[in-house]
């Protein structure tokens, strides 16, 4: 990632007014300074002349005023850096969230779900760094070098080409360190990427571990690979200091030389004290800024190496045109119209026709690998197709989606409890909405304020399963969804409990939502007004 990549500023706004407020202060700061070592200079030079204590007051009080004003400034910098980066990591990790969406699982299925998450979450967070300490030394290297350099070299030529001349070297070592430097916290960050989805795969299939009493094998998997992590991060740190030390001692030489040069001059009488003085005291001053940024950089190479992954994630989102809203096919349920999906140049379904109506109750069944969850991807927007599909009244993604409930065949719970399971994106969630959605799932005999933790963990398969069902009726009827679709919602029930949502669904069905229901169990086709396939459109006669 570069010093300050353009995207920053297109996907986050919010930039611009942080870099527009650090320009300004920083030009306050640059005056402040370049004040402060006149009224030293100033001091010094008529105390050694002799002026008394009262006439030299004023310059004492405009010192005090300096200083003062620099220590608010300071503040202020870095206040206003700390704000900003709040609200630029805000602004990204919104979009970031955002093009998750419009990605959708088919977008996002060469990636990561451990990576992604490392992302939203700790490498955002990282950004801080950048914004509170590498930005603003970034600002002031932008704006108050040239400055000093400017004004040294109106009060004296010779230390103003000494600085030209010295200046650049800094530079250089910041980019030769700055590449070794970008390497290795690349591994650092490939290397943590590798811990968490180690680490995410383990817990996620500890239960099957722990049952085969496999679970002892994985510590020296995750130990290895803490183990690397740690040791590219002593490697990062390593290269910090080392790349500290060596820009401290460019900058001091290059002042050392600027002052030796002075020193001789005020020996030979050719300079005035006034003009040597003022120039040592903003000397240090000039080469500050990029002595700063070298030290900084440091601490946000881990912010910039995840927003370089969070660019390339926004970036692809934005080539996903988005659709317009267009009427249904004449009809409020679901509708699909010579509809096609393809994976790798492989018809999943083809030219697929089928209509549920509102008040109807709809079973889809094909064997194994026929294209059902891939229609159901299709309706809910998160896959490509070719033909039409309508929910409620609407062909484009975002209106389907609006338009339908639906539970998939993995339960997707968070930690937490189940009422807040139930009523997940819901700012305000109904308590006793929340026990209907749990009776109609078969499942009230669970307690909303039940606590769970990841995926259903405590909760049994079937159970968990009417959950994720409870939380789309929940959907349905807050948002008055027209449209209830299911994927195989009854797998891992019995046949009492089946029997008992199977009546739910009927009845949602008959209170006029369009209900379609991903199955092969012979109580839904039962109970069916229609069963579809991927092959065959057939009615069933209740």
């Amino acid at each position: 990632m570069r010093p300050l990549d353009p995207r920053l500023l297109r996907y986050a706004s919010a930039t611009r007014l942080t870099l527009a407020a650090g320009a300004l202060v920083t030009l306050a700061q640059t005056a402040a300074v370049v004040a402060f070592a006149w009224l030293v200079t100033q001091l010094v030079v008529r105390g050694i002349a002799g002026s008394s204590f009262p006439e030299l007051s004023a310059l004492f009080a405009g010192l005090v005023i300096v200083i003062v004003a620099r220590g608010v400034l300071l503040w202020l910098a870095e206040a206003m850096s700390a704000r900003g980066g709040a609200i630029v990591v805000g602004q990204l990790r919104a979009q970031l969230v955002d093009a998750f969406g419009r990605l959708g699982p088919q977008g996002l299925a060469g990636r990561s779900s451990a990576d992604l998450t490392l992302v939203a979450g700790r490498g955002m967070d990282a950004l801080d760094g950048y914004f509170a300490r590498y930005l603003p030394q970034l600002i002031a290297t932008a704006v108050a070098m040239p400055l000093l350099v400017l004004v040294i070299g109106w009060q004296d030529l010779t230390s103003g080409i000494i600085l030209v001349l010295t200046l650049p070297l800094i530079p250089v070592f910041m980019i030769l360190v700055g590449w070794a430097t970008q390497a290795a916290q690349k591994r650092q960050w490939a290397a943590l990427s590798t811990l968490s989805r180690g680490f995410l795969d383990v817990v996620a299939g500890l239960p099957t571990l722990t049952l085969f009493g496999r679970q002892h094998r994985q510590e020296a998997h995750i130990r290895r690979v803490s183990e690397e992590y740690r040791s590219r991060t002593m490697k990062v740190l390593r290269m910090s200091f080392l790349s500290g030390f060596v820009l401290e001692l460019a900058a001091s030489l290059s002042v050392a030389l600027i002052a030796v040069a002075i020193g001789l001059r005020l020996l030979g009488g050719s300079l005035d004290l006034s003009v040597g003085l003022f120039v040592l005291l903003l000397a240090p001053e000039a080469f500050l800024p990029l002595r700063n940024v070298g030290a900084a950089y440091h601490a946000a190479t881990e912010g910039m190496a995840a927003a370089a992954d969070a660019f390339e994630v926004l970036d692809a989102a934005a080539e996903v045109l988005p659709e317009a809203a267009v009427a249904a096919l004449g009809a409020p349920g679901l509708v699909f119209s010579d509809v096609t999906v393809r994976y790798e140049g492989r018809d999943a379904v083809s030219g697929f026709v089928a209509e549920v109506a509102p008040g109807t109750l709809a079973v889809l069944s094909a064997p194994s690998g026929a294209g059902k969850s891939s229609l159901v991807a299709a309706a809910l927007g998160f896959v490509a197709h070719s033909g039409r599909i309508a929910a409620g009244g609407r062909e484009d993604a975002a209106g389907r989606r609006g338009a339908i409930a639906w539970a998939g065949q993995r339960p997707g719970l968070l930690a937490g409890t189940i009422g807040e399971n139930v009523a997940l994106g819901d700012p305000e969630p109904s308590a006793a909405a929340i026990e209907a959605a749990l009776r109609a799932a078969a499942a009230g005999e669970l307690s909303p304020a039940l606590v769970v933790g990841a995926q259903g963990a405590g909760l049994s398969g079937g159970q968990a399963q009417r959950v994720a069902v409870a939380r789309a009726l929940y959907r349905l009827r807050a948002r008055s969804c027209p449209v209830l679709i299911l994927d195989e919602p009854t797998s891992a029930l019995d046949a009492a409990t089946e029997e008992e949502l199977v009546g739910s669904l009927r009845r949602i069905a008959d209170s006029g939502v369009a209900v379609l229901v991903v199955s092969h169990r012979e109580a839904l086709v039962a109970a069916a007004d229609a069963l579809l396939s991927t092959e065959v459109l057939s009615d069933v006669a209740r």
